[in-house]
């Protein structure tokens, strides 16, 4: 088990108990505001009990854990004594590599959950459940999600049972033990099409969110929600997304006390990078709530610029400001300033290019064409899988840390993302103390070396690797009741 936690100031030391024939080492780095303790434990017999006493702040999002090992004698899966408590304040030398992985994937990009790279993954982000006009959750796609049978599925099973997405998910868990899959909530279209607005003013809309989201917890076998709300724009909206949070984190803590002792359930926000939606947020009132902040650093230009500009720039251009019409590295630091932890920003990316059509080859100058088709089913967006079009030349800009690609015979720029840019973020994500990445979405990316996922693994180190959760013993699904015995 290895763990670790931070404390903000003012919280206080309490015992660490193990039990015979384990090892605990224990480093404590003090700093003006907090202090940041590792615990790495090995537990070498076969019944071990341990009670770790963590730090508890005057938000109680840590208590006391006490967990049981034992050598599994069952058909269900041994829940290890490790929890992911600390799965937001992991070691320097740890990261997050989180992947937004689509229901509707599975059908025009043939993506489908097997191909998940979870060697180069910590967090899969399962997109997207729908909000209905009562607050509850809700699948959009039963099909995909609970009911399509891939190959290994048998169709005599007896019982109630999961298949599609979630059992492949579950499975992937199964056998990837530091792997955690999260529902996320919500998304560009469900946003725009006012889904949220019942939990505006609404403490029931709000409490049957957080008791739906515990439900799809534990019926699908998550280990917890990414919020996806695109965006709060009003003072009333920006409380109902502190309060949304808080609801959430008491429901999964609540449900993690009764059912899944000593673990946490996750929390964690995808996050506008413009000041003008994070600036209506109240960050601050959110952040004791929230595990991590999918810091969503892209689509920053696209076909409603009049200009061609990066999408994904880390910094702004002093000699061309038309080419950065935003900027990641003020994003990050507003939100620190406003009392985000940088070990809790994730910095996104995105698996595809955006394009524009009768440009010239330098970024930030007038373009006549539109966007082009694309390759996604979008407009002007290219899968990165797809890039750099045959004929094209790619560019880097050392200075603002963004690449593209430029046809002349064709007039065509597209902005994306390179392994080389994706290398001058990881070493951002290392130099700025951020715990890590997150890319929009799983069927962009290509293979092999050239793989974004796995360059920005590599580039930034180690992953985050504490264990899941596979005890479900509540779920509607027996085959996940059961931890996928024959699987």
């Amino acid at each position: 088990m290895e763990d670790s936690t931070v404390l903000d100031a003012g919280e206080a030391a309490q015992v660490v108990t193990l039990g015979p024939s384990d090892n605990l080492d224990i480093e404590c780095q003090a700093a003006p505001t907090k202090t940041v303790v590792s615990v790495s434990v090995s537990v070498s017999t076969v019944y071990a009990q341990s009670t770790v006493t963590v730090y508890q702040s005057s938000t109680s999002r840590r208590q006391q854990t006490t967990t049981t090992a034992r050598q599994s004698t069952s058909s269900q899966p041994s829940q290890p004594a490790g929890t992911n408590m600390s799965d937001t304040s992991t070691p320097a030398s740890t990261y997050r590599n989180a992947l937004y992985f689509t229901n509707w994937g599975i059908y025009g990009a043939d993506f489908q959950p097997q191909q998940i790279p979870a060697s180069n993954v910590s967090h899969v982000l399962y997109a997207f459940a729908d909000i209905a006009s009562d607050g509850h959750l809700i699948s959009t796609d039963a099909y995909a999600d609970l009911q399509k049978h891939y190959p290994t599925d048998s169709w005599n099973d007896q019982g109630n049972n999961a298949y599609g997405c979630v059992k492949q998910l579950y499975l992937l868990k199964k056998n990837n033990r530091g792997l955690k899959v999260l529902l996320s909530i919500g998304g560009w279209t469900y946003s725009q099409s006012g889904h949220f607005a019942p939990l505006v003013g609404s403490d029931t809309a709000r409490q049957n969110l957080a008791n739906s989201a515990v439900t799809f917890v534990k019926d699908w076998g998550l280990d917890g929600i990414d919020i996806d709300w695109e965006y709060p724009s009003t003072p009333q909206e920006a409380q109902a997304f502190v309060l949304l949070v808080q609801a959430c984190r008491q429901a999964l803590d609540q449900h993690a006390a009764q059912h899944a002792p000593g673990y946490h359930f996750l929390i964690t926000v995808a996050s506008p990078a413009g000041p003008s939606h994070y600036g209506a947020m109240d960050l601050k009132g959110m952040a004791p709530y929230v595990d991590v902040w999918h810091l969503m650093a892209y689509d920053y230009a696209g076909g409603w610029d009049a200009t061609t500009g990066h999408q994904a720039n880390l910094y702004a251009s002093t000699a061309d400001p038309a080419a950065t019409k935003f900027s990641t590295d003020r994003a990050v630091g507003d939100y620190v300033a406003a009392g985000v932890a940088a070990r809790r920003i994730s910095l996104g990316l995105p698996l595809y290019g955006r394009s524009f059509e009768g440009a010239g080859a330098a970024v930030g100058q007038p373009y006549t064409g539109g966007v082009g088709p694309g390759s996604s089913g979008t407009q002007g967006v290219w899968l990165y899988r797809t890039l750099p079009k045959a004929g094209a030349t790619v560019h880097y800009d050392d200075g603002v840390k963004a690449s593209w690609s430029y046809d002349a015979a064709a007039q065509e720029l597209i902005s994306y993302d390179s392994p080389d840019s994706a290398r001058q973020k990881a070493a951002y994500v290392r130099r700025k103390g951020l715990g890590g990445a997150a890319f929009w979405e799983a069927g962009g990316d290509r293979d092999g070396e050239g793989s974004l996922v796995g360059t920005m693994k590599a580039s930034m180190g180690v992953l985050e690797q504490s264990q899941n959760w596979l005890l479900y013993p509540q779920s509607q699904y027996d085959n996940i009741r059961a931890g996928m015995p024959e699987s």
